[in-house]
């Protein structure tokens, strides 16, 4: 089964065909030949999710799916949350939405956060969702080179290295978007079976 993915994310491509392994055949946008920035203008993970999964879909007519994800640090009131990718300005630039985050925590001993990640399906025109969150807490300093995003100052619960020290395989026993995956497989599976 071929399923589009529709974002302009290598890593997270990478990081998704990982986790479903060859059961699913994942199309990036670039593979499918689609260049185009879905615009994320909603104030929910869910609402954007099925934003960039609907606009593919009336693109192509074919089975996508599509994820949100979000950074939600308690003492920020769940900042940057549904705002990560564009934390501090409209250009992605994750350095600085990683300086932005450790200046607003300061030396805020609350470092409480999650990460939460929002798939939406489109598969034989109908919608569906799946979530995976990974509790954590922000460190003062990033830390490791592996990963993307906030990764390098995120410390899973459970874990003594940020994201970015770890390899994919370590990544994934913690990854929200590893259990929001192993949902849609799941799903999946179970429409193969009929």
């Amino acid at each position: 089964m071929k399923l589009i993915f529709a974002t302009n994310n290598q890593h997270k491509v990478d990081e998704i065909q990982h986790i479903i392994g060859n059961k699913f055949d994942v199309i990036s946008l670039k593979q499918a030949g689609i260049d185009i920035d879905i615009p994320e203008p909603h104030d929910t993970l869910e609402e954007n999710a099925v934003e960039k999964s609907s606009t593919i879909y009336k693109l192509t007519d074919t089975d996508c799916f599509s994820e949100d994800t979000g950074l939600e640090v308690e003492a920020l009131n769940g900042e940057p949350g549904v705002k990560s990718a564009r934390y501090a300005g409209d250009v992605k630039d994750f350095n600085k939405n990683i300086e932005k985050l450790l200046f607003k925590l300061g030396n805020d001993n609350n470092r409480k956060a999650r990460f939460r990640t929002v798939i939406s399906l489109i598969i034989n025109k109908e919608q569906h969702l799946f979530e995976g969150i990974c509790e954590g807490e922000i460190i003062s300093s990033p830390a490791g080179s592996n990963g993307f995003g906030y990764d390098s100052v995120f410390v899973p619960a459970g874990a003594t290295r940020t994201f970015a020290e770890m390899t994919m395989e370590e990544k994934n026993t913690f990854s929200h978007r590893k259990k929001a995956t192993e949902k849609l497989v799941l799903f999946l599976n179970k429409l193969n079976i009929r």
